[in-house]
């Protein structure tokens, strides 16, 4: 055998060449199938979600969204983390689908916790996600909802978790003002998750599902002995007409995001744009006759002023926000010949309308919405003053009535007062009077604008006199009728030019739609701050 022959029988044989990649099709049609695996998700997993009484994720972003138009992304992403037995167990989605879809046509970006996986707990790749979304809603202008239905941190990742929450928390703040944020409670929100939403501009709860509290029932039975229930502690009711944390509360989900979708339908996409527009059918001049008996002209009798508002707005809709909260203040968004607009009015049918520390930081908050969002505000007045009492002393009314009173000044939207009955004291001014910024001031012909009532000034003014007279009644009524007269008299502050003009009520609405549509164009040039220091 030959050298060379020898060489050719030791050289090793050439490998088998490597197998072809599937074609094309086949890698199309497994992702397909990967896709459809994790948008059924584990069916056990669903059913002890529907056993709960709640929808899946999907289930409610497909409520939330016109139909056919949710776009996910990052859908087959999963976690990174080790132990505790994480690195066994890594499902796509890592707990939150996330991405954006149509709402009455226009766009908006969601989050929604998947209770199914780790019971919706956050982790570093669940935070990133949300960072992600969040990201795209505010540099593409446009609003972001986020369904909460989530155990808090994912206790395995530890302070990766925490972080997380941090970078959603910074998000929340940089977006204020600047997009819409609504949050949604539809389960568990609790711990440190508990903070995002109250960052947010809108906040809905459904009962019996949601809980939204910093410390569970546990942690305060441990540390104070006090025994009380998920739902008493922080369920709807409780945050609805409590605390005043949540704006709205429902019995379901569906009504509940029927009204998220409503509520999205009257706000701009962000703070650049002014609110969607709608064609009415109420005529912008009709006239509003059953005003002139639903509000009575004694000061002291009572009546409701939702009803004097359904009678001002097209078609009588309005959605109040905080109804259950505060109530002698009414806070709502309606429609003025199809432009949105803010409503803010004193609630004769609660505690008379007085403000209080709560009602004066309901209504700032509102004001302040309205102002970044550029949506004009009508201030509806029939206010007899500011609580009277100790506790709403030491509970802070002057550093609360001083958040109103900033709101509204600081506000640059078309302003609009309107005092139908009396507005006495300090409240009268809180409320956008002129002296603080309101384009417009309008009066009815029941209006008493005075420092306090006229039985009060009387009994101040003349009180020697009163309590030397013969007859002390006689002589409070004969000073109380002199009040009247020469201080407290309808054309008093038209004459001296603290109001623009007296109206007949029945032509309240036509008289805000014209002036609504005069004040479009208004702008105000505002001095170089970098940001105020309002009262907390």
């Amino acid at each position: 055998m030959s050298i060379a022959d020898e060489r050719v029988l030791a050289t090793p044989p050439s490998p088998a060449p490597p197998p072809a990649p599937p074609p094309l099709r086949e890698r199309v049609t497994e992702l397909a199938a990967l896709r459809e695996r994790i948008r059924r998700g584990d069916p056990k997993a669903t059913m002890a979600q529907h056993s709960r009484g709640k929808l899946s994720a999907r289930e409610r972003l497909g409520l939330l969204f016109d139909e056919g138009t949710f776009t996910e992304i990052e859908a087959l992403r999963r976690h990174r983390a080790t132990g505790f037995g994480l690195e066994a167990r890594r499902p796509h989605t890592d707990g939150v689908v996330v991405g954006w879809g149509l709402v009455h046509g226009r766009t908006v970006f969601a989050y929604a916790h998947d209770f199914r996986i780790f019971g919706g707990a956050l982790g570093e790749a669940h935070a990133e996600k949300i960072h992600k979304v969040m990201d795209l809603a505010e540099s593409t202008g446009a609003p972001i909802v986020g369904l909460c239905d989530g155990a808090g941190a994912r206790i395995q990742e530890g302070v990766t978790a925490l972080a997380g929450y941090g970078g959603i928390f910074q998000r929340n703040v940089r977006s204020s003002g600047v997009i819409p944020q609504i949050s949604v409670i539809l389960g568990p929100c609790a711990g440190g998750a508990a903070y995002s939403p109250a960052l947010t501009d809108f906040t809905f709860m459904v009962r019996d599902i949601a809980q939204l509290f910093v410390t569970g029932p546990d942690v305060i039975r441990a540390v104070t002995g006090e025994v009380i229930g998920h739902d008493e502690l922080g369920g709807a009711d409780a945050h609805a007409s409590l605390s005043g944390v949540t704006a709205f509360a429902y019995d379901d989900e569906e009504s509940c995001l029927t009204d998220v979708r409503y509520l999205l339908s009257l706000l701009p996409s962000n703070n650049r744009e002014p609110p969607p527009a709608a064609p009415s059918g109420d005529p912008a001049d009709r006239r509003a006759d059953r005003l002139l008996d639903l509000v009575p002209a004694d000061p002291g009798r009572s009546y409701d002023m939702r009803a004097v508002m359904a009678e001002i707005v097209d078609d009588g809709e309005f959605f109040e926000v905080h109804e259950r909260w505060a109530a002698n203040v009414v806070c709502a968004l309606a429609r003025l010949d199809g432009h949105v607009t803010g409503i803010v009015a004193n609630q004769p049918a609660h505690l008379a309308g007085v403000l209080d520390v709560h009602a004066s930081e309901k209504a700032a908050r509102f004001v302040r919405m309205c102002d970044a969002f550029n949506i004009p505000l009508v201030t509806l007045v029939d206010v007899p003053g500011f609580m009277p009492g100790a506790d709403q002393e030491h509970g802070g009314i002057v550093r609360h009535g001083a958040k109103l009173l900033y709101a509204y000044c600081d506000a640059t939207v078309p302003r609009i007062q309107v005092i139908l009955r009396k507005a006495y004291g300090g409240a009268y001014i809180v409320m956008d009077s002129r002296s603080i910024g309101a384009d417009l001031s309008l009066v009815w012909p029941t209006n008493e604008i005075a420092v306090m009532g006229a039985e009060g000034a009387a009994s101040v003014i003349f009180r020697k006199e009163i309590q030397a007279a013969a007859d002390p009644d006689e002589a409070l009524r004969r000073r109380v009728a002199q009040y009247r007269d020469e201080l407290m008299h309808p054309h008093y502050a038209v004459e001296r030019g603290l109001a623009d003009d007296m109206i007949d009520p029945a032509e309240t609405r036509s008289v805000l739609v014209r002036s609504l549509a005069m004040l479009r164009a208004k702008h105000r040039a505002l001095p170089f701050r970098k940001h105020g220091n309002q009262p907390q």
